[in-house]
């Protein structure tokens, strides 16, 4: 009888993920509709501008296409996240294969990994940084 309400627990707690992640999903794809259409208004006020304007107006589109990345890049994350919940997937860290603590997912519901191997990546990638021309350069550990 436990594990049925261990079980029950779990299909809501994977219902409740799905919740957020659908509902993050679709602020998502308002923004970006938001952020195209705010694009489209300023191309065409600035037609008429002069350069001033148009550097401004490159501004602008360089941030929003800088912000547009980032929520598409989040988009898939969402989408890879809402996948594994149909895969019943959801929650297991892909390094270690264990799960991913609760407090985990409702602080970054697209979370891949545990506490423990997100720590470890993160360490790995603080040892190792690149230049900007993407040469790889080691970093001393900190003791």
């Amino acid at each position: 009888m436990v594990k049925r309400r261990e079980m029950a627990l779990k299909k809501r707690e994977l219902e409740r993920f799905k919740r957020i992640l659908l509902e993050e999903r679709e602020k998502i794809l308002n923004h970006l509709k938001d952020l195209s259409e705010s694009a489209e208004s300023d191309l065409e006020t600035s037609l008429s501008g002069d350069s001033a304007d148009l550097a401004s107006l490159e501004i602008s589109q360089a941030n929003i296409h800088k912000i547009g990345n980032r929520e598409a890049i989040l988009l898939k994350k969402i989408e890879k996240s809402l996948q594994k919940i149909e895969d019943k997937t959801y929650g297991e860290c892909l390094m270690c294969g264990e799960n991913i603590g609760i407090a985990r997912l409702e602080a970054r519901p697209v979370a891949e990994l545990c506490i423990d191997c997100k720590t470890e990546q993160e360490a790995k990638e603080r040892r190792y940084s690149t230049d900007d021309k993407g040469k790889t350069l080691a970093l001393e550990e900190m003791d």
